[in-house]
């Protein structure tokens, strides 16, 4: 755990999907202290010109952008470990797809542990049974 849902206003590519997956796993885990054999990533791609932004598309702005939210059990993050979280993140985009639109979102969703869970399973149950 957690799930991570990403958007990119780029052509799909294997490499830059992996690219994502790898930087996305690397901050995760060393930032939000998360488990790599946990972590689910869903990238999209939406071609630029179906991006809008302020009424115009990016592929008219010359500009890229992204959204993703990561979910993660209430309460296992400081803010500062967010904060740092959302920083670096938007940072290493920047340097990923370049030209990056200011209007490119992270969210991080602190979900109850008892209505979030893998397996069949809460965490909520998972802290309780180890």
């Amino acid at each position: 755990m957690p799930i991570l849902n990403v958007k990119v206003a780029a052509p799909a590519s294997r490499e830059l999907t992996h690219r994502i997956a790898e930087m996305l796993i690397e901050l995760t885990t060393r930032i939000l202290k998360k488990q790599p054999e946990v972590t689910a990533i869903a990238i999209d791609y939406v071609p630029p010109e179906q991006w809008i932004v302020g009424g115009s598309p990016l592929s008219a702005q010359g500009k890229s952008s992204f959204y993703f939210d990561i979910k993660i059990t209430d309460e296992t993050n400081t803010k500062a470990e967010k904060a740092q979280y959302i920083r670096e993140a938007f940072e290493r985009f920047e340097r990923l797809l370049g030209n990056l639109h200011e209007e490119s979102y992270i969210h991080v969703e602190d979900v109850r542990a008892a209505a979030y869970g893998y397996g069949g399973r809460t965490q909520e149950y998972r802290y309780h049974h180890g």
